[in-house]
């Protein structure tokens, strides 16, 4: 006989439990919920019945091709509220479930306790007796002997209080515990999971041009020069680098310095121009290398604790082979040439966009899952996704699972600035991360709005911010103008706000702030169009801040997730103040920035103290990471000056009470 599915009981009027309120729970269970490997997975739900009885909930998980349950035993939190845990396995897709049932037993012995009258206990004893037979039923060896033992104990005739303490042995009652009867069991239907890499949750991505790595002004870079550059991003601290595509690009229609339409010789046109006579979207750039020397770069890199992020942008330029090789998978237009990609009033002439309309679109969905497909096979695990919002949604919710079928561990960040539904969308459908509104946000009322949304909105269980002050398509206005301690100030909000954040160099570290036009937000002279030679040993290079900030990242738990960002208050609205801290209390950070770049600004901070774990009274050390000042405080309220001509911002790491002079390296 077939094991009964224990998340799919029989239609049975006698099952009384109702469960409610599960989370975590995307659209109803219609999408995966999405946690780490190793993270400590929560699920809690609203699980009562009618009337008095105790009930018992056990929350259920497998892996999505296992057809074994494993299960543990939730807890009763007050009114009805259930909460359960596991430690998230290796990356992949999994099922879990909440069954709860009615404890006749612990409901017997529940009433006993209250029980006085001599012949109510004797009654009570029968009846725990016959649970009890039952129960050892359902057991074997030793604790089946004890069971029919305890059994025929309160059948036996006894003074009433014997009775009952025999019936509340612990011992005893642990044991029968251990065979309930779940032949009325209520369970959830089954709720899917992801569980994805720490990188998908956690890390910072340095994004560069391979073919401005040169040493050399003037002279086309190659994957060997990026190869050579590892171990200046890996001094930086960064775990990923980000590379825009590396293909082979057009030449019809290609773009000139500056975005032109008119190009000159020289010109190397954009890498989201994709395909020429060299190939498509299974190629290397030629003068970038070989697929050998992108090989190696791969490898070169895991050598230095990098990992390559390559950029996936399914669109192509006018001579890439597919589009006379598949014309059917782009538009026409009335005069029977191919609709270039447009956002009105910008035009992108030199790339045809797809046709996710196309009556041949199962071919196409086949061909774009094959070039993931292919990179994984060159060992790339990472992709950035251009502008996924202009591609099927349905395309997405197939292409996405599919490969993380084969390949759990791949990682999908979703560039895509565009409506808040959206962007949450392609969250639910797969993508890992995706890009945020960060750089559009500047207040303390932005930050601390769009922040508090991110952290603690109803996304938070599947959508995953990645955080960047610039990109080579965004050079933001506060970048144009705020200058140095502005460019401070926002890679410290990047990088503490949000546990995966990054930075478009070296055109951030070397402030490149110089817009193409006024009013403008694109770079002058962008690397999208030309060759960029950029100096490296700056003695201006934000290079070794951004280093400490990642270092800070690193040691500091607290900063590897978003759950436990709480902003606090302070009385000047210039001074945005906001705290993360471990689950177990054990690293609490305090970060302080100052939003104006011109000017000093000074505040009072109120302080959680009961949260940050601190007793009133009591002295405690600030330990400000980025100058390695301390400071000692006492109370909730505290006061801050921060000048933006030294350090815009304190990174503070909250140490424990303080009782004596000889406790701090020095005061300040």
């Amino acid at each position: 006989m077939a094991e009964r599915n224990p998340t799919k009981p029989e239609a049975d009027g006698r099952l009384r439990v109702v469960i409610e309120s599960v989370t975590p729970r995307v659209d109803g269970g219609r999408f995966p919920a999405k946690r780490v490997e190793g993270e400590n997975v929560v699920v809690e739900a609203d699980c009562f019945a009618d009337g008095h009885d105790v009930l018992r909930a056990r929350l259920l998980l497998r892996a999505e091709d296992d057809k074994q349950w494993r299960e543990a035993e939730m807890t009763a939190l007050g009114n009805d509220r259930w909460r359960g845990s596991f430690v998230a396995g290796p990356p992949g897709r999994y099922r879990f479930a909440v069954c709860a049932w009615v404890d006749h037993f612990e409901s017997w012995r529940n009433e006993l306790v209250r029980r006085e009258d001599p012949e109510d206990i004797r009654i009570a004893a029968l009846v725990g007796a016959d649970l009890i037979r039952g129960t050892a039923g359902r057991a074997s060896g030793a604790d089946r002997k004890r069971l029919e033992d305890w059994s025929a104990v309160l059948r036996a005739k006894a003074p009433a209080d014997s009775l009952k303490a025999a019936a509340l042995d612990e011992a005893l009652a642990a044991v029968a515990a251990r065979y309930p009867d779940r032949s009325l069991t209520t369970c959830t239907a089954e709720m899917p999971l992801e569980i994805d890499r720490t990188l998908a949750a956690f890390g910072a991505w340095y994004e560069l041009f391979p073919r401005s790595a040169s040493t050399a002004p003037g002279r086309h870079g190659t994957f060997k020069d990026v190869e050579k550059r590892l171990p200046y991003v890996a001094k930086l601290g960064f775990d990923v680098l980000y590379l825009p595509p590396i293909h082979p690009i057009g030449r019809e229609k290609r773009k000139g310095r500056n975005n032109t339409l008119v190009t000159k010789p020289g010109d190397v046109g954009s890498p989201w121009a994709i395909g020429s006579a060299e190939g498509g979207h299974l190629a290397v750039h030629p003068d970038l290398g070989t697929p050998a020397d992108f090989r190696r770069l791969v490898a070169k890199a895991k050598e230095h604790g990098i990992e390559i992020a390559l950029d996936i942008a399914y669109q192509c330029a006018p001579d890439h082979p597919w589009v006379k090789e598949h014309p059917a998978w782009f538009r026409s237009r009335p005069d029977g040439t191919v609709q270039y990609a447009e956002n009105p009033p910008k035009k992108y002439q030199d790339i045809y966009p797809f046709d996710f309309e196309s009556k041949d679109w199962r071919a196409l969905w086949e061909a774009l899952k094959g070039v993931i497909d292919f990179w994984i096979g060159e060992g790339v695990r990472i992709f950035r996704v251009d502008n996924p919002h202009t591609k099927s949604f349905a395309f997405w919710g197939w292409m996405i699972p599919e490969v993380k079928r084969s390949h759990p561990e791949v990682i999908f960040l979703a560039e895509a600035f565009t409506r808040p539904r959206v962007m949450h969308r392609l969250a639910k459908l797969g993508f890992s991360q995706s890009y945020t509104y960060f750089t559009w946000r500047n207040t303390r009322a932005e930050l601390t709005e769009y922040f508090t949304e991110l952290s603690r909105g109803p996304g938070r269980d599947y959508f995953r911010p990645n955080v960047w002050p610039n990109t080579p398509d965004i050079l933001p206005e506060s970048l144009q103008y705020g200058g140095r301690a502005m460019a401070v100030s926002r890679v410290v909000l990047a990088s503490t706000l949000a546990a995966s954040y990054g930075i478009y160099g070296p055109a951030f570290e070397l402030m490149d702030n110089r817009a193409r036009v006024p009013g403008a937000e694109e770079y002058l002279d962008s690397e999208k169009y030309e060759l960029r030679h950029w100096d490296l040993k700056r003695p201006e290079s934000l290079g070794p801040i951004i280093a400490m900030l990642n270092r800070i990242r690193r040691e500091n738990p607290a900063l590897h997730g978003n759950g436990s960002l709480r902003f606090l208050p302070t009385d000047n609205e210039q001074v945005l103040c906001y705290s993360k801290s471990t689950a177990d209390g054990s690293n609490q950070v305090v970060v302080a920035v100052n939003l104006d770049p011109h000017n000093p600004h000074t505040c009072w901070i109120d302080l959680d103290l009961e949260a940050l774990g601190l007793e009133p009274g009591r002295a405690f050390q600030m330990h400000d990471l980025l100058t390695g000042a301390r400071y000692l405080w006492n109370g909730p309220r505290n006061f801050l000056r921060l000048d933006p001509a030294h350090s815009p911002a304190h990174i503070f790491l909250v140490r424990r009470h303080v009782h004596r002079e000889q406790d701090f390296d020095y005061f300040l």
